[in-house]
């Protein structure tokens, strides 16, 4: 069994993973000569015999650090985030047990239901999951409850021409109508002005700004997904007057909170009696208005930087409410139309 490279963490220590019979035992120490020598001993004790699997004796708490160290430098710092959020919200009754003493799963998972949303659970759960599996723990079968997908809110055709009459001059302008361009909020954070070409109309979207687990703003390199990385081109006037009228185009578009674009939106969307979208609202509002207009699919998606077709239409596009009244009218007129041609000819027999 050949001996992993030590490789640093974020957090200054050096990290390496051993596989032993099936077993992931993970080490860490401050250099990565220590972390070597570490891993070499528990090689060598396994080897010669003298350290045996312990999966009994880990807690469930310990099985989740484990799996979290593990990915703690390959996945993006939100994801990370989420993950000792769920540590530490999601079964606090079970955490500090032995693996081995929770008998019941379900009976967990049942408890478990009665502090959060049968959404927030199947993650949870997913996250357990994944740990047990990690440390070589075989992953007992639970009935979860069924997940109810809510709808967006997003904004019709004429809503969205309100609203962006309504954001003009606000501090939110700028970030409000990039989303209205299909861009995330990570992405909008992130944005430089080395990325826009206001000459050419278009935007060069590429990279992300997420929080870590210590809460702290971070800048990646990545976007969500490859296609994430895409030319967006400047489609209102008023965002490229918006933009336009910034003296200082150095560094960062927006460098306020993140959190204030989604309170600032919503104000807006109160105050002319909009539905409260967000930001993600206002990138739903993007896809429903390219179906609207039949723009084709490969376009939109090309431009909002989705991955594939399937979330594009599961997800993402909506039809607007008055398409929908114009095909039930439609239906109803055939129908109609049917049932009096056929009165018509019942009276003339």
């Amino acid at each position: 069994m050949k001996l992993p490279k030590p490789r640093k963490l974020p957090s200054g220590n050096w990290f390496i993973q051993l596989r032993l019979d099936g077993e992931s035992i993970p080490v860490t120490a401050p250099t990565a000569k220590q972390c070597t020598a570490d891993a070499r001993l528990i090689k060598s004790e396994y080897l010669a015999g003298k350290r045996k699997k312990s999966i009994g004796d880990i807690t469930l708490r310990q099985a989740v650090d484990k799996y979290i160290a593990s990915r703690d430098n390959i996945l993006s710092p939100s994801t990370i985030r989420s993950y000792h959020a769920m540590r530490d919200n999601r079964f606090t009754n079970d955490m500090d047990k032995s693996i081995m003493d929770i008998k019941d799963w379900q009976a967990v998972c049942n408890d478990e239901i009665t502090k959060c949303s049968p959404k927030t659970l199947k993650s949870a759960w997913h996250f357990i999951a994944s740990a047990l599996k990690f440390s070589g723990i075989t992953v007992p079968r639970v009935t979860l409850p069924q997940v109810v997908v809510k709808e967006r809110p997003f904004l019709e055709p004429e809503q969205i021409l309100e609203f962006i009459k309504a954001v003009k001059g606000q501090s939110c302008e700028i970030p409000a109508l990039l989303a209205l361009h299909s861009l995330r909020r990570s992405e909008i954070c992130a944005l430089t002005w080395d990325n826009i070409d206001l000459e050419n109309r278009r935007i060069l979207v590429s990279g992300a700004a997420v929080y870590d687990k210590d809460h702290k703003l971070v800048q990646k390199a990545e976007n969500k997904n490859r296609s994430s990385n895409r030319y967006v081109p400047i489609m209102m006037d008023e965002l490229h007057a918006a933009l336009s009228t910034v003296k200082d185009k150095t560094g960062l578009v927006y460098r306020s909170n993140p959190n204030l674009i989604w309170r600032r939106i919503n104000t807006v969307c109160r105050e002319r009696d909009l539905p409260e979208i967000g930001v993600h609202g206002l990138r739903h509002s993007f896809a429903s208005l390219a179906y609207h207009l039949s723009v084709p699919e490969k376009i939109a998606m090309q431009i909002g930087g989705w991955a594939d077709y399937g979330t594009m239409r599961k997800i993402y596009t909506h039809l607007a409410q008055k398409d929908i009244v114009k095909y039930e009218a439609e239906i109803t007129k055939f129908f109609n139309k049917n049932a009096n041609e056929n009165a018509n000819i019942g009276k003339k027999a």
